[in-house]
């Protein structure tokens, strides 16, 4: 049963709804805590106006949320769809880095079928849509001649997903791969052809500076922008985000650069780490962390607790005017044994994470609006008159409430109608992780 039930009608109020304020345009009201009241009118699919509480017309038919939530559906910018749910099949069984990376490869080369990855992918997008989710950016691997194979379903989903998902593809790339022109020219054509962008993930390399202008000019070349895996490590020594930026600023390159996990900045001493983080702001790249498999991976040594957290210097950024998010990451494969695609679960641990608490006035934009913003879509992560009504519902009233229950029962509604929550069963995965 539902804690509040949706008029069934065209045109209807949510009343007495409380809604994050750094999500919503065109009404201004006082906050507390960062959270309006207010009554939310829906028409015909879309938002018709936001006004304040007791206010919307009393003849329209009304679901009273008691002072509940009301969020946008939510961006997860960074993913890796074609790697989820591998688990079962291939563990990592000591939880490193490296043996992701190798369990990975070897479930890749063994198991990547069009139907594997199809299979996959698909109940990895049923569940980011049962849980709120309205815009995804997948990582692909793009290792050939897998690129080929995950690209295709890739595009294939794209089409079958249109209305419920919008999503973007970034080719994974080994960035050594870049100086071979046969193999990376073939990688920079189907990513081309299916409107993806570049990407890869950094390391100290030789030629690593020639690899950056080859790929950022080949970017520029094709009309292509990138998101790169950047910094994924512990390594103070590692620090290959000042030198993206120092190379889109020397190119002049014009396309949008944004870069994940950026965690050994987070090593660096203070003056290092503050010239990177003004380097980062001068060249108009934007950071996304991914605190729940960062915290995972990193500082993991057998029979040794962890001495950090594993994210980024994320409040820095933020105040240096880096635009900053947080994702899901990996799902249930070998660098991240759990998740669900859950931006709630997501926002809930970055919260606790990352401090983004008291005040946490400003947090919901992490997960909604300035991802948004970031992967060019703001027209998502955002409520306001005009734009659909694509909402989750809540029935938490104030913070604490929110960030204490994984809100099972919240109500995903798209156009304005409740759609079914129901979660794919991993049962459904059997066929293809039983092989």
């Amino acid at each position: 049963m539902s804690f509040v039930e949706l008029p069934n009608a065209p045109h209807y109020v949510l009343a007495n709804a409380t809604l994050p304020a750094i999500t919503v345009e065109g009404y201004s009201a006082a906050a507390s805590e960062g959270l309006l009241c207010t009554d939310l009118v829906i028409a015909d699919g879309k938002i018709e106006s936001v006004l304040p509480p007791g206010t919307a017309p009393a003849a329209l038919p009304r679901a009273d949320l008691r002072e509940g939530m009301v969020w946008p559906c939510f961006v997860d910018m960074h993913t890796h769809l074609d790697k989820g749910h591998i688990w079962e099949r291939r563990r990592n069984p000591d939880g490193s880095f490296m043996g992701a990376l190798e369990n990975v490869s070897a479930d890749r080369a063994a198991n990547w079928s069009t139907d594997d990855v199809r299979a996959r992918m698909e109940f990895s997008l049923k569940t980011a849509y049962a849980h709120g989710t309205k815009l995804i950016r997948t990582h692909l691997d793009s290792i050939p001649p897998q690129h080929r194979i995950s690209f295709e379903v890739f595009a294939e989903l794209r089409e079958a997903w249109k209305d419920r998902i919008a999503l973007q593809a970034v080719a994974l790339l080994p960035l050594e791969q870049v100086l071979d022109a046969n193999v990376f020219g073939d990688i920079v054509a189907v990513t081309r052809t299916h409107g993806g962008l570049l990407g890869g993930a950094t390391r100290i390399l030789p030629d690593f500076e020639k690899i950056l202008e080859t790929l950022f000019k080949a970017a520029a070349d094709n009309g292509l922008d990138i998101d790169l895996h950047v910094d994924e490590t512990e390594d103070r020594e590692v620090l290959t985000l000042k030198t993206i930026a120092e190379t889109k600023l020397r190119l002049g390159f014009q396309g949008a650069v944004t870069v994940g996990h950026c965690c050994s900045l987070a090593r660096q001493d203070e003056d290092l780490a503050r010239r990177t983080i003004d380097l980062v702001a001068e060249a108009g790249i934007s950071v996304v962390s991914l605190p729940m498999c960062n915290m995972y991976l990193q500082d993991r040594h057998a029979g040794r607790t962890p001495r950090w957290r594993g994210v980024t210097l994320f409040h820095e950024l933020a105040a240096a005017g880096v635009p900053t998010a947080v994702s899901s990451d990996n799902t249930r494969d070998p660098f991240y044994a759990y998740g669900d695609l859950d931006p709630v679960e997501v926002f809930r641990e970055a919260v606790r994470i990352l401090h983004l608490d008291h005040p946490l006035d400003e947090a919901a934009r992490v997960v909604t609006t300035t991802p948004a913003d970031i992967l060019g879509r703001r027209d998502i992560g955002r409520i306001k008159p005009g734009l659909p009504a694509d909402l989750v519902l809540f029935s938490a009233r104030r913070w604490s409430e929110f960030l204490s229950r994984p809100q099972a029962d919240r109500i995903v509604v798209r156009n304005g109608m409740g759609i079914d929550r129901r979660l794919p069963d991993y049962r459904d995965l059997d066929p293809v992780l039983d092989r």
